[in-house]
């Protein structure tokens, strides 16, 4: 390496004081690989070392590349041992050994010892990939924008809530439904709510519906291959009319006038192909939009517990309905009383 200095192999650099622990990862023949930030006044200055696995941390670490990069140093690399007798005990020390981070006061867990990490993750992240369901809509009509979900959260057979609140308010004027992980859901609407809120701020203006989804939709395209599981509905009202987007955790994003997310969405649009129309009254969507996710939820066994409605207007969000499906049922179907063909009746003795 251009500019490499030599040591004597017993020279020991000794530094008083080490500010922070940055990363420590397992190599192949049983030692680790520790970064770390020599002081805090050059946080540009940093060390990787190779150390023993059963080492204790006052010994001299092996192998140290000691490379400085703050502007006012040259640029060189010097190959040299290194005493850690002044490691910080408050230093933040995230993933080392045990038997490494004895007497000090940062929390340790063990690493995986494994040659292909990358494939470690995969195959970690197929045991959190849990069966879901639920059945969430949205539609666009003349007088603004309809949006319906049921309320159960479920892994698999295990029904854990029947109370979940799966179309969440991101401001006044804009709606979200859940579909897929919840704290993944729920975590990126709140962020998207916290952004949104700061663009209007900034702007003197509220962030429009595509903005919105285009900048929910980035994020999630950022984080794709990571596990997350998120299929969501933007839906609101902006300076243009109503808008409806709907936004998968891969980054996808796509813009229609009707869109249903689930497990459910087979039936439920089943019912709004054969009742949609552009021109109904905020009575007749809400109906419409009620009985599609009461018909989700009484052929998919992983929806159920309240059907939800809420209505986008020019004025912002609404909540019109918020129906039990075990009540809807005999709404749509009441029980009809049969006829009695013959009825027998005790006679009283002479």
């Amino acid at each position: 390496m251009k500019g490499m200095q030599a040591c004597k192999p017993n020279q020991l650099i000794h530094f008083e004081r080490i500010h922070r622990v940055l990363r420590i990862e397992p190599s192949l023949n049983n030692r680790l690989w520790v970064s770390f930030r020599v002081h805090k006044n050059h946080p540009r200055t940093f060390a990787a070392a190779s150390v023993e696995d059963h080492s204790e941390p006052s010994q001299i670490v092996e192998s140290i590349l000691f490379i400085p990069l703050s502007s006012a140093a040259k640029e060189h690399c010097v190959k040299m041992k290194l005493d850690l007798s002044g490691l910080d005990s408050a230093s933040p020390l995230v993933g080392i050994n045990n038997e490494l981070s004895s007497g000090l006061t940062a929390p340790s867990f063990e690493l995986p010892s494994t040659i292909d990490f990358d494939g470690f993750q995969k195959e970690a992240k197929q045991t959190l990939k849990h069966a879901k369901g639920t059945t969430t809509l949205a539609f666009i009509f003349k007088e603004g924008v309809m949006v319906a979900a049921d309320s159960r959260a479920s892994m698999g057979g295990y029904i854990s809530s029947q109370s979940v609140k799966k179309i969440i308010e991101i401001n006044p004027y804009m709606l979200g439904t859940m579909a897929g992980g919840a704290a993944d859901c729920q975590f990126w609407h709140r962020n998207l709510g916290i952004k949104c809120r700061l663009h209007e701020l900034a702007n003197k203006r509220r962030i429009s519906i595509a903005g919105a989804s285009k900048l929910l939709a980035n994020i999630l395209y950022s984080y794709r291959g990571m596990g997350l599981s998120v299929g969501t509905m933007i839906a609101g009202w902006d300076e243009t009319g109503p808008g409806l987007y709907c936004v998968d955790s891969e980054g996808g994003r796509l813009k229609g006038t009707r869109f249903s997310v689930g497990s459910g969405s087979p039936y439920a649009y089943g019912v709004l192909d054969d009742g949609y129309k552009h021109d109904m009254s905020i009575e007749e969507a809400a109906e419409l939009a009620r009985r599609a996710i009461y018909h989700a939820t009484f052929r998919d066994g992983a929806s159920g517990g309240v059907a939800s409605v809420y209505y986008v207007g020019p004025n912002g969000w609404k909540k019109l309905y918020g129906d039990d499906v075990g009540e809807l049922h005999y709404k749509y179907y009441p029980v009809v009383q049969g006829t009695v063909e013959q009825e027998m009746i005790e006679v009283s003795g002479a």
